[in-house]
């Protein structure tokens, strides 16, 4: 007969995201009304290896779901890769007398979890986890959305909407370096909004002087005198792509590196609703014994998919945005 669920962590990993605190709440706060125990555990997985935890009820959530970054911390635990550091996160839990752990993070949050569980079950223990995906490059594979995503976007918008300010002021050209080392989903939702010369991203090879020459050519010859290159990390360096450009083109660009500004800020809306339902969802699997599973959100639902199924799927890119943007981008070089 299987335990009745009765005490669960949760934990927030990997790097911040927007409307992580909006999940944390959602989860605590959904667990205490079907009188359940929450546990917040701290630092990540190191935090479970190290036994530092808080209790939670519905007050240590209040007024949280407006704070960007988490208020359980975050971090990443090489220690917990190793089968040892495992075993001493699962004798804090067996200390805590956990039975679930919902693990708010990216892709390698949920190996980790997935990991976990699996040793739990060859030491004779059952403890189900559930991840929530956030992470502003919005690329796990098995969630069209992921939580932060929106508001990364509106941050780096905002960002490059003023500096475009003074780029037209001294007629300039602007790089700007967006977060998404293997993804990019930020850099085209945010140069489709930012009307930008050029966008350059990882899924597609760079053909510099057709991507980037040719469309400031374009822009100059449609009477345009500043220009804006919104550049994803992993799509290259933005100081060798202005020294590219002041190579073959003969002007002077500004760079720009964003950073980790992406992470922070209060939440979106967007972010907060879909955090909101996602920890609900978390909840509710882990109760009707859905775990091991990842909440995500296909076609605008919130549902749950078997983990090991879930980290196996592939998001394919939208080149049709792309398209588009180049569409938009063939005559004058600018969206604008």
């Amino acid at each position: 007969m299987e335990r009745e669920i009765r005490r669960i962590g949760v934990l927030t990993s990997g790097g911040d995201a927007p409307g992580m605190n909006a999940a944390v709440r959602a989860v605590v706060r959904c667990a205490v009304s079907q009188g359940i125990e929450c546990v917040g555990i701290r630092r990540g997985w190191s935090g479970l290896i190290n036994s530092d935890f808080i209790r939670m009820d519905a007050t240590s959530v209040s007024h949280i779901i407006n704070k960007g970054g988490t208020m359980l911390y975050t971090a990443r635990s090489k220690e917990f890769m190793d089968a040892a550091g495992r075993d001493r996160a699962l004798a804090s839990c067996k200390l805590l007398g956990l039975d679930g752990i919902v693990a708010v993070g990216g892709d390698g949050t949920f190996r980790g979890a997935l990991a976990l569980s699996r040793q739990a079950a060859a030491n004779g223990m059952d403890l189900q986890v559930v991840g929530i995906p956030a992470t502003i490059d919005n690329d796990i594979g098995c969630s069209h959305y992921t939580i932060g995503f929106d508001t990364a976007c509106n941050t780096a918008i905002e960002c490059i909407d003023k500096l475009r300010d003074t780029m037209q002021s001294h007629e300039r050209c602007s790089i700007v370096e967006v977060m998404g080392r293997h993804a990019g989903y930020l850099a085209l939702t945010v140069g489709l909004s930012v009307g930008a010369t050029a966008v350059l991203i990882p899924e597609r090879e760079l053909d510099f002087e057709n991507d980037v020459v040719e469309k400031i050519r374009r822009a100059r010859l449609a009477g345009t005198t500043h220009y804006m290159i919104v550049v994803a990390e992993g799509a290259g360096s933005a100081m060798d792509i202005a020294k590219r450009i002041n190579e073959e083109v003969g002007i002077d660009p500004r760079v720009t590196v964003l950073g980790h500004i992406q992470r922070g800020g209060s939440p979106s809306a967007r972010d907060r609703e879909i955090a909101s339902l996602m920890g609900y969802e978390a909840v509710q699997a882990m109760i009707e014994r859905r775990g091991n599973c990842v909440v995500a959100e296909q076609d605008g639902k919130i549902v749950d998919i078997e983990m090991e199924k879930a980290l196996q799927m592939v998001k394919p890119f939208d080149m049709e945005k792309y398209d588009i943007l180049q569409s938009l981008t063939h005559r004058s070089g600018s969206l604008r």
